[in-house]
């Protein structure tokens, strides 16, 4: 298992160790301990499943103090561009985003720290997301943050006409109401 610093503080991407044969392939999704030998020590609770179609843009998502979550991000099936913003006043790099493809065929993930607004957008016909989370869900304690805010400058990898979102996603505020959450 590898793991790859991003610019921005904690947020990692993992590659895992494949192996491959004939019979098709093995690889550990998560190991406690060679994260814990990296410094990083979490304890998950809930994972969270989604199947979307082509276009399905699903975010920005966090949930607030006291129940910020880490999320460990992960393909099963298809293509996704998975989208971060970072929420946290004191780091460099409040207020951008950070964009990977993740799919089954990649096999990377990406490990979300506390702080972060997450989203992702169906690249594939079909795609089936992961992800753990080390708290669980508190709807009183849900945000989120308005997917196509020109202020942060997200490149998305479909045109605005082409996407397929929940009435709830069309709906969240703009980044400059967010301004005032402590992370």
């Amino acid at each position: 298992m590898k793991l790859i610093e991003t610019s921005f503080e904690g947020l990692l991407v993992i590659e895992p160790k494949v192996h491959a044969d004939s019979r098709g392939y093995f690889f550990e999704s998560y190991n406690k301990r060679i994260l814990g030998n990296s410094g990083i020590h979490i304890e998950f609770v809930q994972d969270n499943q989604s199947r979307s179609q082509k276009g399905s843009l699903r975010g920005l998502h966090f949930q607030k103090p006291p129940h910020a979550q880490t999320k460990l991000v992960s393909v099963l099936s298809g293509l996704i561009q998975d989208v971060v913003v970072d929420l946290r006043k004191g780091q460099p790099t409040f207020g951008k985003y950070f964009s990977i493809d993740l799919s089954s065929e990649n096999k990377s993930q990406l490990l979300v720290p506390k702080g972060f607004a997450h989203g992702f957008l169906v690249l594939s016909e079909w795609a089936e997301v992961l992800y753990k989370c080390d708290d669980y869900y508190y709807p009183e304690t849900e945000g989120g943050v308005a997917y196509n805010d020109p202020a942060l400058g997200i490149e998305w990898k479909a045109g605005a006409g082409s996407l397929i979102l929940s009435g709830k996603d069309q709906q969240h505020p703009e980044w400059k109401t967010l301004k005032t959450i402590d992370f």
